[in-house]
């Protein structure tokens, strides 16, 4: 699975940035995207940190 940042959603709060303990979430211009490399959907947690941290819902699993 991957994971990805509406754009159209994004407010670009930087939250989800904030709480990724992988560093894959970046800033690209007006809005947040993960980089699929680095992002390992938090597996030793129980769930995404992004996804938790978003205050718009604007993550989702592909």
């Amino acid at each position: 699975m991957a994971m990805k940042i509406d754009p159209d959603e994004c407010t670009a709060c930087g939250d989800c940035a904030t709480a990724c303990p992988n560093e894959a979430i970046s800033r690209k211009r007006a809005y947040f995207v993960v980089n699929a490399e680095k992002c390992d959907e938090c597996e030793q947690q129980e769930s995404p940190q992004c996804q938790g941290a978003c205050p718009g819902n604007c993550i989702e699993f592909l």
